[in-house]
């Protein structure tokens, strides 16, 4: 059993890097690949911004631009793993006081101190409509525009802004957020988070969910009827939209909420 799913694993790699092409010339990273649908593109950034958008092609293409001091030290390491590929900006040990950890597939991204660094990446991401997006940033804005498939989008020090045909779920600290769902066909909880920053969030009209609001210093409003359970208590609401179901939480310190229906964000 063991030996069949190495096997398995060697011919996932073998496939995706016979697909795929990288280039990495001192401050420009270009790489370029196929993968299955439904699988992830996954872009890990420390300083910069994460643009993602829809592509024509069948083909992933992801640019890196490098600007600032001893830019071109950093590095651009691709990690193809048997659900898609991870891109990931690794600075130096004790560069400008900081460092990057490994990159590996996964929600789990780090960085020591390196939020005074003026060395920054610009990621630049073309996919297919058949493809998810997994974008974590610490230091920077992520954008994320007319996307297909279910959108992972986290931020330290920066706002966020999806745009997508299926679901994504998004949390910044310092930023807001703004989001678009043209479905809401996820499983179980789906939470949306910031805490220096208003949410916004444009939902299908027959959206079906049990709903949380939590906002400390910042209103609650909302274009879909909401049957309330147990009334608003400060700045904190609870009920149902539509039939109930799957659950929506939405939360923020320092900012408003807004549930929007029908009309662009």
């Amino acid at each position: 059993m063991e030996l069949r799913n190495s096997a398995k694993w060697f011919s996932v790699v073998l496939i995706l890097s016979a697909a795929a092409w990288a280039q990495d010339q001192g401050l420009t990273f270009h790489w370029s690949g196929k993968l299955s649908a439904d699988q992830v593109v996954e872009v890990k950034n420390i300083n910069g911004t994460i643009e993602a958008e829809a592509g024509t092609g069948d083909e992933v293409q992801v640019t890196a631009e490098k600007s600032g001091p001893k830019a071109e030290q950093v590095q651009i390491k691709v990690v193809p793993h048997k659900d898609g590929v991870t891109i990931c900006a690794i600075y130096p040990p004790n560069f400008f006081g900081g460092s990057s950890r490994s990159c590996e597939p996964g929600n789990s991204w780090h960085s020591s101190n390196v939020h005074t660094d003026d060395t920054k990446v610009h990621f630049v991401v073309h996919l297919p409509r058949n493809l998810r997006l997994s974008a974590q940033n610490i230091n920077g804005d992520i954008q994320a525009a007319d996307l297909g498939r279910a959108v992972h989008a986290a931020s330290v020090n920066g706002s966020v802004r999806v745009s997508t045909d299926a679901w994504t779920d998004v949390d910044t600290v310092n930023g807001s957020i703004e989001a678009r769902m043209g479905s809401a066909d996820w499983t179980g909880q789906l939470k949306i988070h910031s805490v220096n920053g208003s949410v916004r969030l444009q939902m299908p009209n027959d959206l079906s969910a049990d709903v949380k609001f939590n906002s400390v210093n910042g209103k609650i409003s909302s274009d879909f009827p909401i049957t309330i359970s147990g009334g608003f208590v400060g700045h904190s609401a609870r009920g149902t939209v539509g039939k109930g179901g799957r659950e929506l939480e939405v939360d923020t310190v320092n900012g408003s909420i807004e549930l929007k229906k029908g009309s662009s964000i």
